[in-house]
Parts: structure tokens; C-alpha cells; sequence
């Protein structure tokens, strides 16, 4: 698999990141496993969790595994910290306090003295960005965080948030990206190319919506059945997203190849992105998004996709005209 840096670091990661959401929920450790060889074995080096996953679970697993299955060296291990609102005086969301004892945390359940980029999961108004900005500098500073990035920032969260780091710097977003979800074009990706920041799009296949699973129907064994994700799922089934599923299975007939794929594919290759985050629930699903490595779509497949998703763009983004 491909290595790119993160944004202008000196961190190369592979092209393509595994997801863990679902390890310790609908992944067990022996399928977490499976999939994390896989991934490794395919040249992936990237895998990104985060402390609300399953609650810690889906860190604990992935701590288990960096032992005799897979050389902690070889692995980047990416983690968030959503800072949870608890009661207490070290409960304040994105306080100092709070986000040392989550990673604090994360390093005890990953069994590691180190995580490779600690991101922010979530903007937090209520405390001085000032006050979560140190804590980032400092995690770094005492050797527990190699890299810092953030999490589902809007474009001028991002740039500020880039600017106000004093000693070290922020190298990764990560934000929904895909055909169906475009928005992150009209800011985001602007400032991260500024500020030298890579984007790791979550949710490229938009949500699963992309795969053409939900063509005909709702699979019983898919998100979109499901009580806990069918909102989730739904959010990105409408007629604009129909329309675009159409344009990419036409795209992958053509090809000779899944929708899957042209999707990741898409996005993957998008200006800024470095590595889309892909979870699965199994292996064979995994083995799915490991194949988009070989798909390079041509520029005229490319240019179809990019219009019939295409997303409005206006004042001030595209100022004057």
C-alpha cells in the first residue's frame, strides 16, 4: 500500500486507515484480529481509534493485539480523546485536566507508553481553546503523543485552533468526507491546505450508503437495519444520494469493478486527503476496501462523479468572481 505524509509532517501513513469503531461491539477481539493482519499484511499502517469506542473497548483490543500478533513499531496508532462531560473538577469537556486524564487513560487500556497522533474528537466552546491547546503542546512535549490532530472541526475551528498552537503543530483532521458529503470543500479543506494540515475523511463510503447495499431495499444485517445506526444510515438516503449511488455503480460496471471501491477510490484521491478511515464488521468486508489500493479512476470517470455530486458554492467562499 501507498505511503503519503500526514499534511507537511514528518509522519508517512498509508493511504488508507483501518477503523475500530466497531471492535467490542459488533467486532470481537478474535475478528478484530483477523482484520488488523489483514491490514498489515496488505502494507496498512495507520489505525485509528478513540476512547469512546465500546467505552475503551475497541483501545483495549487493539492494545491486546500490538503484542506477538502485530510489532507495536509497525503500527500507527491514532486515538481520540472526546473529553466526557463528567462531574468533578477535571470533568470540563476539552479542559487541561480533562484531556490528560483521557489519554492518560487510552495509554493505559493500549498498553503503550506512547500514542502516534492523539486527536481532539470534538470543538469545545466552553473552555478557552488556549486552555485545550496546552494540553496538546504539553502531551507532546512529555513524549506521550508523537503527533497531534483534530477531530470534526469546521473550517475556522480549524484555523484557529492551527494558529494558537505555540510550540508544536496540529497535522491531521479528520472529518466526514465523501461523494455524499461535500461540505467539507467549502472550508475546511481550504484552511488544512493552508495550515499544512492532511485530511483523514471518516465515513468515505458514506456511511455504507455508497457500496449500492440500500439500492433496493434495507438488508437485514446492515446499519440501516439496525436501531442504534438507522439514523445514522438514513441521513444519507435521500434523492440527491440516490442519484449519485446510480452514477457510481454505473461507474463500477464500467470499470469492472465494486462501487465500493470507485467510491473510496474517489475520495482517497481527492486534494488534501491522505488516508480515508474504513471500518468493517469482518473481514470480508475489509478485504472490499483493501482492494480499492489497485483502482486509479480515469480522469473522465472522475469528472462525472465530481459533477453530479458536486456541492454549491458561493460568497465569500469563491469571492470575487
Amino acid at each position: 500500500m501507498e505511503c503519503r505524509p500526514l499534511g507537511t509532517s514528518g509522519l508517512k501513513v498509508s493511504r488508507m486507515a483501518l477503523g475500530t469503531m466497531s471492535w467490542g461491539t459488533a467486532t470481537d477481539a478474535e475478528e478484530a484480529a483477523n482484520q488488523l493482519v489483514a491490514f498489515v499484511d496488505a502494507g496498512g499502517t495507520l489505525v485509528d481509534t478513540a476512547d469512546i469506542y465500546a467505552d475503551g473497548e475497541s483501545e483495549r483490543i487493539l492494545g491486546s493485539l500490538l503484542t506477538d500478533l502485530v510489532p507495536r513499531d509497525d503500527i500507527v496508532v491514532a486515538t481520540k480523546a472526546v473529553a466526557r462531560r463528567a462531574d468533578g473538577p477535571f470533568g470540563g469537556g476539552a479542559s487541561r485536566g480533562a484531556l490528560l486524564s483521557a489519554l492518560d487513560g487510552s495509554l493505559r487500556r493500549l498498553g503503550s507508553d506512547h500514542v502516534d497522533l492523539w486527536q481532539l474528537h470534538a470543538w469545545d466552546s466552553t473552555v478557552p481553546l488556549e486552555e485545550t491547546l496546552s494540553a496538546l503542546d504539553y502531551a507532546i512535549t512529555s513524549g506521550k503523543v508523537r503527533y497531534a490532530g483534530v477531530s470534526n472541526y469546521c473550517g475556522w475551528q480549524l484555523a484557529t485552533a492551527a494558529a494558537g498552537m505555540t510550540q508544536h503543530r496540529i497535522v491531521s483532521t479528520q472529518v466526514e468526507y465523501s461523494l455524499l458529503e461535500r461540505g467539507v470543500e467549502r472550508e475546511v479543506v481550504p484552511a488544512a491546505a493552508y495550515h499544512g494540515i492532511g485530511l483523514l475523511p471518516w465515513a468515505p463510503l458514506g456511511r455504507g450508503v455508497l457500496t449500492g447495499k440500500y439500492r433496493s431495499g434495507t438488508p437485514a444485517d446492515s446499519r440501516g437495519a439496525s436501531t442504534t445506526y438507522a439514523g445514522y444510515v438514513e441521513q444519507h438516503r435521500t434523492e440527491r444520494a440516490s442519484r449519485i449511488v446510480e452514477a457510481v455503480a454505473t461507474a463500477a460496471d464500467g470499470l469492472g469493478t465494486s462501487p465500493l471501491a470507485v467510491a473510496l477510490a474517489w475520495v482517497r484521491d481527492r486534494p488534501g486527503v491522505v488516508a480515508p478511515v474504513v471500518g468493517a464488521r469482518d473481514t470480508g468486508q475489509l478485504s472490499g476496501s483493501l482492494a480499492a489500493e489497485e483502482l486509479t479512476l480515469p480522469s473522465a470517470i472522475r469528472a462525472a462523479l465530481d459533477d453530479v455530486s458536486a456541492v454549491e458554492f458561493g460568497y465569500p467562499e469563491r469571492w470575487p468572481t
